[in-house]
């Protein structure tokens, strides 16, 4: 039985709650921080069964054994999740209740490519994951994101590498594992995440309200991410992730980059020494 997680440490904030920002919300609530982690109203979550973003639409969301909850007062509800051990999720894309959260971190992990609007001085510490962020200009602390030797590097002085635009590689595929839409419109799922599926298997359909266009897999494997069914979308969107190594156990867990990249954020605020650990439960 795994006891309730105690949050009873500083305010951290984490602006997104895909995908790379459920790794970081995930390490810092297990280290006892009081997470809270913000999203647009509408997130696209290709990986959502690993997203705390999904307690969006679904009120409550579980990954990996810690609990988010979907909460509209900034501060009463906040309090209430963090007690009762879960990460509240916000709808403030644009930080409206940064003042009455007064973080001590702000984690901007909403992975753009570029700075949607965060600065330096929004909390004591500031630290952008990935390309778009400059350590010392506008954020404290850069992480790398990028997949190779220097994944989850620290980064006091510049930028991250930048975007290279093309995923990164797994089992020999990059580009070929990632299905994108081919038109906007409305996403219909014609499969589950976690099945098998085989290069040219149709994976749902997208709808303009003209004609349906089906979208097809591009490469055998488990299918690791697909959009949710009714999702409303743009053109050359990220909606699928088909994972050549097989194992259906991946789709529920948080991947090892997220990991790498949550614990490189809890490294760079213990060494900043800007905050102690908090007190766990043991």
């Amino acid at each position: 039985m795994v006891n309730k997680l105690l949050m009873n440490g500083p305010v951290i904030l984490v602006r997104g709650a895909g995908e790379q920002a459920s790794g970081v919300g995930w390490v810092l609530a297990k280290a006892g921080f009081r997470v809270v982690m913000t999203e647009v109203a509408k997130p696209l979550m290709v990986r959502w069964p690993v997203c705390f973003g999904t307690a969006v639409p679904e009120k409550r969301w579980q990954v990996e054994g810690v609990s988010a909850c979907y909460v509209e007062n900034s501060i009463v509800d906040c309090e209430t999740a963090w007690k009762a051990g879960e990460i509240p999720i916000l709808v403030d894309p644009h930080l409206e209740a940064l003042s009455k959260l007064n973080p001590v971190v702000l984690v901007d992990a909403i992975m753009a490519k570029r700075n949607l609007g965060t600065k330096r001085d929004m909390a004591p510490q500031t630290i952008g994951l990935g390309p778009g962020f400059t350590a010392g200009v506008d954020v404290d602390l850069v992480v790398e994101t990028n997949r190779g030797h220097y994944l989850g590097k620290l980064i006091y002085a510049g930028a991250a590498q930048p975007n290279t635009g093309t995923p990164g590689v797994i089992a020999g595929f990059s580009r070929e594992r990632v299905v994108y839409s081919p038109k906007a419109g409305i996403f219909k799922a014609k499969r589950d995440i976690g099945e098998q599926v085989s290069a040219g298997d149709s994976l749902g359909e997208i709808d303009d309200g003209v004609r349906s266009e089906k979208v097809l897999s591009t490469i055998d494997g488990t299918l690791r991410g697909l959009l949710r069914t009714n999702t409303c979308i743009p053109a050359n969107v990220k909606i699928g992730d088909i994972d050549p190594r097989g194992h259906q156990e991946y789709c529920w867990t948080v991947s090892e980059k997220a990991r790498a990249i949550g614990s490189s954020v809890l490294l760079g605020i213990m060494e900043s020494g800007i905050l102690s650990p908090p007190i766990l439960r043991v």
